[in-house]
Protein backbone atom coordinates (compact mmCIF):
# COMPACT_ATOMS: atom_id res chain seq x y z
CA UNK A 1 0.00 0.00 0.00
CA UNK A 2 1.31 3.03 -0.77
CA UNK A 3 1.36 6.18 1.31
CA UNK A 4 -0.96 8.43 -0.38
CA UNK A 5 -3.71 5.43 -0.61
CA UNK A 6 -2.78 4.87 3.26
CA UNK A 7 -3.64 8.69 4.03
CA UNK A 8 -7.07 8.60 2.12
CA UNK A 9 -8.15 5.95 3.88
CA UNK A 10 -10.97 6.31 6.77
CA UNK A 11 -9.80 6.10 10.21
CA UNK A 12 -11.17 2.83 10.68
CA UNK A 13 -9.62 1.38 7.46
CA UNK A 14 -6.01 3.42 8.49
CA UNK A 15 -6.28 1.12 11.71
CA UNK A 16 -7.21 -2.12 9.67
CA UNK A 17 -4.02 -1.33 7.60
CA UNK A 18 -1.37 -0.76 10.38
CA UNK A 19 -2.81 -4.34 12.49
CA UNK A 20 -2.40 -6.06 8.96
CA UNK A 21 1.08 -4.67 8.82
CA UNK A 22 2.00 -5.78 12.09
CA UNK A 23 0.83 -9.33 11.49
CA UNK A 24 2.91 -9.48 8.13
CA UNK A 25 6.29 -8.00 9.97
CA UNK A 26 6.01 -10.44 13.38
CA UNK A 27 5.07 -13.65 10.78
CA UNK A 28 8.51 -12.40 8.73
CA UNK A 29 10.67 -11.66 11.91
CA UNK A 30 8.72 -12.64 14.94
CA UNK A 31 7.89 -10.50 18.00
CA UNK A 32 11.20 -9.02 18.87
CA UNK A 33 12.21 -8.25 15.10
CA UNK A 34 8.89 -6.67 14.22
CA UNK A 35 9.56 -2.85 14.62
CA UNK A 36 7.79 -0.06 14.07
CA UNK A 37 10.22 0.85 11.51
CA UNK A 38 9.67 -1.75 9.61
CA UNK A 39 6.08 -1.43 10.48
CA UNK A 40 5.35 1.99 8.50
CA UNK A 41 7.58 1.56 5.62
CA UNK A 42 4.64 -2.05 5.01
CA UNK A 43 2.09 0.32 5.32
CA UNK A 44 3.77 2.89 3.98
CA UNK A 45 3.89 5.67 6.77
CA UNK A 46 5.92 7.32 9.40
CA UNK A 47 6.25 6.35 12.77
CA UNK A 48 4.64 9.58 13.37
CA UNK A 49 1.34 8.65 11.99
CA UNK A 50 1.48 5.14 13.84
CA UNK A 51 1.50 6.90 16.79
CA UNK A 52 -1.59 8.63 16.03
CA UNK A 53 -3.29 5.41 16.45
CA UNK A 54 -1.19 3.25 18.82
CA UNK A 55 0.84 4.48 22.08
CA UNK A 56 3.86 2.30 21.14
CA UNK A 57 4.56 -1.24 19.82
CA UNK A 58 3.26 -3.17 22.41
CA UNK A 59 -0.34 -1.91 21.96
CA UNK A 60 0.15 -2.99 18.29
CA UNK A 61 1.11 -6.10 19.31
CA UNK A 62 -2.00 -6.49 21.06
CA UNK A 63 -4.25 -5.49 18.37
CA UNK A 64 -2.53 -7.77 16.12
CA UNK A 65 -3.09 -10.59 18.21
CA UNK A 66 -6.62 -9.78 18.74
CA UNK A 67 -7.37 -9.64 14.98
CA UNK A 68 -5.62 -13.22 14.50
CA UNK A 69 -7.63 -14.41 16.50
CA UNK A 70 -11.08 -13.15 16.15
CA UNK A 71 -10.23 -13.60 12.46
CA UNK A 72 -9.57 -17.34 12.52
CA UNK A 73 -12.84 -17.83 14.75
CA UNK A 74 -14.90 -15.47 12.20
CA UNK A 75 -13.65 -17.53 9.81
CA UNK A 76 -15.12 -20.69 11.38
CA UNK A 77 -18.25 -18.81 11.61
CA UNK A 78 -18.78 -17.68 7.95
CA UNK A 79 -18.22 -20.83 7.29
CA UNK A 80 -21.26 -21.96 8.88
CA UNK A 81 -23.52 -19.28 6.68
CA UNK A 82 -24.65 -22.04 3.88
CA UNK A 83 -25.40 -24.42 6.69
CA UNK A 84 -28.66 -22.36 7.71
CA UNK A 85 -30.34 -23.79 11.02
CA UNK A 86 -29.37 -27.69 10.67
CA UNK A 87 -27.36 -28.62 14.06
CA UNK A 88 -25.49 -31.28 12.91
CA UNK A 89 -24.76 -29.69 9.38
CA UNK A 90 -23.22 -26.36 11.67
CA UNK A 91 -20.96 -28.18 13.70
CA UNK A 92 -19.83 -30.04 10.96
CA UNK A 93 -18.82 -27.14 8.87
CA UNK A 94 -17.16 -25.33 11.79
CA UNK A 95 -15.12 -28.34 12.46
CA UNK A 96 -13.94 -28.82 9.12
CA UNK A 97 -13.40 -25.35 9.04
CA UNK A 98 -10.61 -25.36 11.87
CA UNK A 99 -8.37 -27.83 10.53
CA UNK A 100 -8.44 -26.64 6.78
CA UNK A 101 -7.17 -23.77 4.61
CA UNK A 102 -6.95 -20.82 5.65
CA UNK A 103 -7.70 -20.91 9.13
CA UNK A 104 -4.92 -24.18 9.09
CA UNK A 105 -1.74 -22.30 7.54
CA UNK A 106 2.14 -22.02 7.62
CA UNK A 107 1.53 -17.85 8.01
CA UNK A 108 -1.12 -18.54 10.87
CA UNK A 109 1.25 -21.16 12.69
CA UNK A 110 4.16 -18.66 12.84
CA UNK A 111 2.40 -15.99 13.84
CA UNK A 112 0.53 -18.15 16.77
CA UNK A 113 3.97 -19.75 17.53
CA UNK A 114 5.53 -15.74 17.67
CA UNK A 115 2.50 -14.78 20.05
CA UNK A 116 1.89 -17.66 22.41
CA UNK A 117 5.27 -17.01 23.60
CA UNK A 118 4.91 -14.50 24.91
CA UNK A 119 1.03 -14.81 26.54
CA UNK A 120 2.51 -16.33 29.91
CA UNK A 121 4.84 -13.22 30.47
CA UNK A 122 2.33 -10.75 29.23
CA UNK A 123 -0.82 -9.66 31.21
CA UNK A 124 -3.12 -8.39 28.20
CA UNK A 125 -2.05 -11.06 25.44
CA UNK A 126 -2.78 -13.00 28.11
CA UNK A 127 -6.11 -11.55 28.74
CA UNK A 128 -7.09 -11.70 25.07
CA UNK A 129 -5.93 -15.01 24.81
CA UNK A 130 -8.28 -16.48 27.68
CA UNK A 131 -11.45 -14.20 26.16
CA UNK A 132 -11.00 -15.83 22.87
CA UNK A 133 -10.48 -19.19 24.20
CA UNK A 134 -13.86 -18.45 26.44
CA UNK A 135 -15.85 -17.15 23.19
CA UNK A 136 -14.19 -20.17 21.21
CA UNK A 137 -15.42 -23.08 23.73
CA UNK A 138 -18.80 -21.02 24.46
CA UNK A 139 -19.37 -21.78 20.29
CA UNK A 140 -18.73 -25.10 20.60
CA UNK A 141 -21.09 -25.64 23.05
CA UNK A 142 -24.02 -24.04 21.54
CA UNK A 143 -23.13 -25.97 18.84
CA UNK A 144 -22.70 -29.28 20.50
CA UNK A 145 -25.92 -28.49 22.24
CA UNK A 146 -27.87 -28.05 19.58
CA UNK A 147 -26.79 -31.36 17.79
CA UNK A 148 -27.64 -33.12 21.37
CA UNK A 149 -31.31 -31.06 21.69
CA UNK A 150 -31.61 -32.27 17.95
CA UNK A 151 -31.56 -35.95 19.26
CA UNK A 152 -34.05 -35.42 22.34
CA UNK A 153 -30.91 -35.56 24.55
CA UNK A 154 -31.41 -32.29 26.82
CA UNK A 155 -27.49 -32.18 27.96
CA UNK A 156 -26.82 -30.75 31.15
CA UNK A 157 -24.02 -27.95 30.93
CA UNK A 158 -21.23 -29.69 32.05
CA UNK A 159 -21.79 -32.54 29.37
CA UNK A 160 -21.68 -29.89 26.61
CA UNK A 161 -18.68 -28.01 28.53
CA UNK A 162 -16.44 -31.33 28.59
CA UNK A 163 -17.19 -32.03 25.26
CA UNK A 164 -16.97 -28.54 23.85
CA UNK A 165 -13.03 -28.42 25.95
CA UNK A 166 -12.42 -32.35 24.05
CA UNK A 167 -13.59 -30.83 20.70
CA UNK A 168 -11.15 -28.14 21.12
CA UNK A 169 -8.15 -29.98 21.88
CA UNK A 170 -8.98 -32.01 19.17
CA UNK A 171 -9.32 -29.26 16.61
CA UNK A 172 -5.77 -27.62 18.10
CA UNK A 173 -3.88 -30.82 17.77
CA UNK A 174 -4.74 -31.17 13.87
CA UNK A 175 -4.99 -27.14 13.15
CA UNK A 176 -1.31 -28.04 13.95
CA UNK A 177 -0.98 -30.96 11.96
CA UNK A 178 -2.39 -29.29 8.87
CA UNK A 179 -0.50 -26.19 9.58
CA UNK A 180 2.90 -27.69 9.70
CA UNK A 181 3.19 -30.85 7.45
CA UNK A 182 -0.44 -30.61 4.73
CA UNK A 183 1.46 -32.16 2.14
CA UNK A 184 1.58 -35.34 4.05
CA UNK A 185 -2.32 -35.82 3.67
CA UNK A 186 -4.67 -36.61 1.37
CA UNK A 187 -7.04 -33.19 0.98
CA UNK A 188 -9.63 -33.83 3.05
CA UNK A 189 -7.90 -36.24 5.36
CA UNK A 190 -7.54 -34.00 8.30
CA UNK A 191 -10.89 -33.07 8.29
CA UNK A 192 -12.09 -36.50 7.88
CA UNK A 193 -10.62 -37.89 11.16
CA UNK A 194 -11.57 -34.62 12.96
CA UNK A 195 -15.30 -35.62 12.38
CA UNK A 196 -14.62 -39.18 12.70
CA UNK A 197 -13.55 -38.10 16.25
CA UNK A 198 -15.91 -35.90 17.03
CA UNK A 199 -18.98 -38.37 16.20
CA UNK A 200 -17.44 -40.69 18.55
CA UNK A 201 -17.38 -38.21 21.11
CA UNK A 202 -20.77 -37.28 20.50
CA UNK A 203 -21.62 -41.04 21.53
CA UNK A 204 -21.92 -41.95 17.49
CA UNK A 205 -24.42 -39.52 16.79
CA UNK A 206 -23.50 -38.98 13.09
CA UNK A 207 -22.41 -35.23 11.92
CA UNK A 208 -22.71 -36.42 8.12
CA UNK A 209 -25.19 -38.17 5.66
CA UNK A 210 -23.68 -41.77 5.23
CA UNK A 211 -24.38 -43.44 1.98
Amino acid sequence: MTRRTFQRAGEAERRKDLIAATLDSISEHGLEGATVRDIAARAGVTGGLIRHYFSGKDEMVQAAYREMLAGMTGTAVDAMAEAGTDPRRRLHDFIVANVSQPIADPKALSLWAAFIGRVRSDDELARIHRENYLVFIGLLEELVGAVLTAHRHEAPFSETRHLAVAINGLIDGLWLENSLASDLFDEGRLAHIALDAVEAMLGGLPLRNRA
